[in-house]
């Protein structure tokens, strides 16, 4: 584990390697169990959770949410789509793109891994963001994340 402040410095090497393995350990951990309760995995659950929160929305949106490229979303959507957990309807303003739904089936899903996802979420984080300095790292992130969105830095090329 990597040492986070040096006196006064931060050591941004250290920040950047605890925070990418920190993210990939929960991401996987979140796989396994949303792969062995529901049979999806964790960016099938990002975008059913997207969809149900966005009715109607892009491909383009949830690629620009995720900071993914527009062909891998369109690739999982069209995953997804033929699980019959989501359908593409026309757009009406825009015939080049479709409107993405989430079906009767796909909402239930998403429905039921939510609270597994929260569940397991709270349970992998409780030691570490459940102390008093908890809310001061989910508020770091939250601003370094926003910052990052604002200036939009990390977008995909491609």
């Amino acid at each position: 584990m990597a040492s986070t402040s040096r006196g006064d410095r931060v050591d941004l090497p250290g920040f950047f390697a605890d925070l990418v393995r920190c993210e990939t350990r929960l991401y996987n951990a979140l796989n396994d169990r949303l792969r062995e309760r529901h049979g999806i995995v964790t960016s099938q659950f990002e975008f059913l959770r997207f969809l149900r929160d966005h009715p109607g929305a892009r491909v383009a949106d949830i690629a620009a949410e995720f900071a993914i490229g527009i062909g891998a979303t369109s690739k999982g959507i069209d995953r997804l789509e033929k699980r019959a957990w989501v359908i593409r309807q026309p757009n009406p303003s825009d015939r080049r793109s479709s409107l993405l739904d989430l079906t009767d089936d796909g909402l239930r899903l998403v429905e039921a891994a939510a609270a597994t996802f929260t569940e397991t979420l709270a349970e992998l984080t409780a030691g570490a963001l459940g102390g008093p300095s908890g809310q001061a790292a989910v508020q770091v992130l939250s601003e370094l994340r926003s910052t990052l969105e604002r200036d939009q830095i990390g977008l995909p090329t491609g």
